[in-house]
């Protein structure tokens, strides 16, 4: 004990305690105590101006008795599970080929980077007028009339194109920066062989990416299942409930309904899903992931 109170009194451990201690600070007070207090509000009632009741498992109970909260769950899923196919393979094969040292290579990468550095509200404003009905580029590109936007049928896969179209450029420069680290003598070696393009992909690119792959696709996944920005621009979650996820959901129950107890279930819900998704991937990294122990 003696060695521990020396140890901690020690001048540079209290030099990088000082440093950190903001760090510490911040999380304690901005994410432990709302963390702690949201999940005590999830088994209470409370309108944000009346005195916080008690309710037990009643927000629970409504939640999962509810057949709208399983047609958001099911927009959720279908959201996050699109964008994370997509988002990974468009992005895997993009860097492929400018990892070949095509021309014109820095241009491109920059160009399909920008959209991720971009506001969402300029995205979502663009892309609005892109899919307007009566105006919008692509209608008049492709020759047709769809209501993008404003019909059930269409409105999640639009979302789903311009959440991977701003996905691409960030997944695209993680994979560029793992085949940098990949000795050129492998591809050499393939092509010795006789490999084509695609089997040296198939043998040699993806099992050497896979780790990379592994992270991709959980951060991928958990971002896409915490899309709120998108939703709130675009659709607001019409129409009819078709593009209406489980952040939005929270969104509109504290603040619209200003029913927080049930906006604290559903975030509790969420995190459970997160939660589940996250270490069934990780059981799998050992079947995935190419050489992990």
């Amino acid at each position: 004990m003696k060695k521990f109170v020396n140890n901690l009194l020690n001048s540079e451990n209290i030099a990088a305690w000082l440093f950190i201690l903001p760090a510490l600070v911040g999380t304690f007070i901005f994410i432990i105590i709302p963390v702690l207090c949201s999940f005590g509000l999830s088994f209470a009632k409370w309108d944000l101006l009346n005195p916080i009741q008690f309710a037990g498992f009643d927000n629970y109970k409504e939640i999962f008795t509810e057949p709208l909260f399983y047609k958001i769950l099911w927009n959720t899923i279908v959201f996050a599970f699109s964008t994370s196919i997509l988002g990974v393979i468009i992005p895997l094969i993009l860097a492929c080929i400018l990892n070949s040292k095509i021309r014109g290579t820095e241009f491109y990468k920059t160009a399909y980077f920008l959209p991720f550095i971009t506001p969402m509200i300029v995205i979502g404003v663009i892309w609005e007028w892109i899919f307007d009905p009566n105006i919008g580029l692509l209608n008049q590109f492709l020759h047709i009339h769809v209501d993008w936007l404003y019909d059930n049928h269409f409105a999640m896969p639009a979302l789903i194109i311009v959440s991977v179209w701003k996905l691409i450029g960030y997944n695209m420069v993680i994979f560029l920066s793992a085949l940098s680290g990949i000795s050129q003598s492998m591809f050499e070696a393939s092509k010795i062989d006789g490999a084509n393009a695609f089997q040296t992909f198939k043998n040699v690119t993806v099992p050497l990416l896979s780790p990379t792959i592994f992270f991709v696709v959980i951060i991928t996944a958990i971002s896409s299942f915490q899309v709120f920005d998108l939703i709130y621009l675009m659709t607001q979650g019409g129409p009819l409930d078709s593009t209406n996820v489980l952040v939005y959901a929270i969104y509109k129950n504290a603040f619209e309904y200003f029913n927080v107890g049930k906006a604290s279930a559903i975030a509790y819900v969420l995190f459970v899903i997160i939660l589940i998704l996250t270490l069934i991937q990780w059981n799998l990294r050992k079947k995935l992931v190419y050489n992990e122990d």
